[in-house]
């Protein structure tokens, strides 16, 4: 690549990033009364919060917390992060005391097709560059821990096999944080005696770790080292779980995380401070930051604005009934994020054919939307969209958008954060304020004593509004089997295309009345869900035909270009 082709783009996210200079995070932290001694810094502009300090704040909550999801995602860009930015400065800017808690982005996605995870335009966090890329070091951590057991595993066979682990049912796989289809199967021991025995194994994206899913639902290092133990990882010869503190591992594995454990600090360009820790992703496991790191915020701010990944029916669904459950929040109001050129996309418009004025595709479209605002409506959460709006959007394709919300009853306000920052989320910021005081009845979409299958039917009938779930015998003899070790309480993790309310991605705007393939089950002890992969959902991403990664370079000054 020659010099010319790396020359930045002063309009990209990353140069808007780079024209501001942020303030030392030791200023960040006290404008939510963190002093300098419970900040552990990580240069300039990024920290620890202490987890003394931490679990201090957060055992005292007293902020209101603001969900912000989306419709079913689309290559047209919805915005979902960059309106819980331009939300939380807005909300800064109208006097309050802000938080805005986030996932931390995963490498896969970076140097694939999504890209960086930090916002973008005018509402973004900085620094952008590191944190898009190993940050303070999270998930290489939790990538260690998931891998460290893996070893211990397959050491313990080596050496005996004193718990009698079946080599054919070893459930545990390995991880790395990269989008690297060949390592979805692979044989591992190969090479004789001394390598171990030769069985089939894989790698999961580490975001897909329940490692991960752990480290995120954790509330304490106790509760950390307590969950972990509880991880099965095998069946025995008599097919008898087999879990991880069986393997004397779970102290080890603590020690990898212990530094990671403590939330990440950092702001946004407006100054605004946001916790970004934990990175599940929504379409293979439960899609919400560290409840420590929520829980935090809520302690410190008046006002927490959060994010689910995903379209709602997975990420939000995922944060009201799982996240909220477990750790015990309840949302004060729910932002439904929308673009016109998405909408039109679900109305059956293809991407190359977005840019002219189709009012009857955003109006067909808007279905997908509506789906979405009653769906979290059943979650007795105050509901409220944001449009993000895009340069091409007509006032007549607003309109339709704004006609569709007001028919069922959704405040929806058009939003320009990604161009003017806080000023232009200012509206939202304040029916947020509004919403935030009136009374939310929220509760979890089924009980706890449902079985495992009507749970999962209930989802797939009141969320996706599917007309059945066909389960594989394999998946409903698992689910049985779950019931009988005594796990049948448990919430369950959808995991499926993020593109669609079905499980094949082409399916776009509102598809009723469809089957539901639930093709495998798996048990997620530690982190105390069930998950159900439907349909071709890979835990393991592949790169696409021209990666992100092709864009990326740095140049003779050190500035890392390519990255959005």
């Amino acid at each position: 690549m020659n010099l010319a082709a790396r020359t930045v783009d002063p309009g990209s996210d990353a140069a808007i990033a780079a024209s501001i200079t942020p303030r030392p995070i030791e200023e960040i932290g006290a404008a939510l009364g963190i002093p300098a001694s419970a900040l552990y810094r990580y240069g300039p502009y990024k920290a620890k919060i202490a987890l003394d300090f931490a679990r201090n704040a957060e055992a005292h909550p007293k902020g209101k917390l603001i969900l912000v999801t989306a419709i079913n995602p689309t290559p047209a860009g919805e915005g979902k992060t960059t309106t819980t930015i331009g939300l939380g400065d807005a909300l800064k800017a109208a006097g309050k005391r802000v938080a805005i808690a986030l996932r931390e982005p995963s490498l896969g996605p970076v140097f694939g097709s999504k890209g960086g995870a930090t916002g973008g335009g005018h509402a973004q966090i900085v620094p952008m560059q590191e944190i898009n890329l190993h940050f303070t070091g999270d998930l290489h951590a939790i990538t260690a821990a998931n891998n460290l057991l893996a070893a211990a595993i397959d050491n313990h066979i080596y050496w005996g096999n004193a718990l009698d682990i079946d080599v054919r049912r070893i459930s545990w796989r390995r991880v790395v944080d990269l989008n690297d289809r060949a390592l979805r199967h692979v044989t591992v021991g190969l090479g004789g005696v001394a390598n171990g025995f030769p069985r089939e194994d894989g790698f999961d994206i580490t975001v897909a770790s329940e490692v991960m899913a752990i480290f995120c639902l954790a509330r304490s290092l106790a509760n950390l080292e307590e969950r972990l133990g509880r991880m099965v990882v095998a069946q025995t010869r008599g097919r008898k779980p087999v879990t991880a503190s069986q393997l004397n591992i779970t102290g080890s594995l603590v020690a990898l995380l212990r530094d990671a454990f403590q939330p990440n600090l950092v702001q946004t360009l407006e100054g605004t401070p946001a916790l970004v820790h934990g990175g599940p992703f929504a379409n293979i496991a439960h899609g919400c930051n560290s409840v420590i790191a929520t829980r935090t915020a809520l302690g410190l701010a008046d006002f927490v604005v959060t994010e689910a990944g995903f379209g709602a029916d997975l990420g939000a669904e995922k944060f009201l009934d799982i996240k909220c459950r477990q750790a015990g929040l309840h949302p004060s109001a729910v932002v439904i994020v929308a673009t016109v050129r998405a909408l039109k996309m679900h109305g059956g418009v293809a991407q190359k054919d977005l840019g002219p004025e189709n009012v009857g595709a955003v109006s067909n479209g808007s279905a997908n939307l509506v789906r979405h605002i009653e769906n979290m409506k059943a979650f007795g959460v105050p509901v409220v969209v944001a449009i993000n709006r895009f340069t091409g959007d007509t006032p007549a394709e607003i309109a339709a958008v704004e006609a569709a919300c007001v028919a069922v009853g959704a405040d929806v306000h058009l939003c320009t954060h990604w161009a003017d920052g806080s000023k232009g989320a200012a509206a939202l910021a304040a029916d947020v304020i509004r919403l935030a005081e009136l009374p939310s009845a929220y509760r979890p979409l089924y009980a706890d004593e449902l079985p495992l299958v009507q749970k999962i039917e209930t989802i797939a009938r009141r969320i996706y509004r599917a007309g059945s779930v066909a389960f594989e015998p394999v998946a409903l003899a698992r689910l049985a089997d779950f019931e009988a070790q005594g796990f049948g309480d448990l919430p369950v993790c959808m995991a499926k295309t993020q593109y669609s309310f079905t499980a094949d991605p082409t399916q776009r705007g509102t598809p009723q009345g469809f089957v539901l393939p639930v093709r495998e089950v798996r048990l997620s002890a530690g982190a105390g869900f069930v998950v159900a992969l439907c349909g071709d959902v890979m835990t393991m991403p592949g790169l696409p035909s021209r990666p992100a990664a092709e864009h990326i370079f740095v140049d003779e000054d050190g500035f890392i270009g390519g990255l959005s």
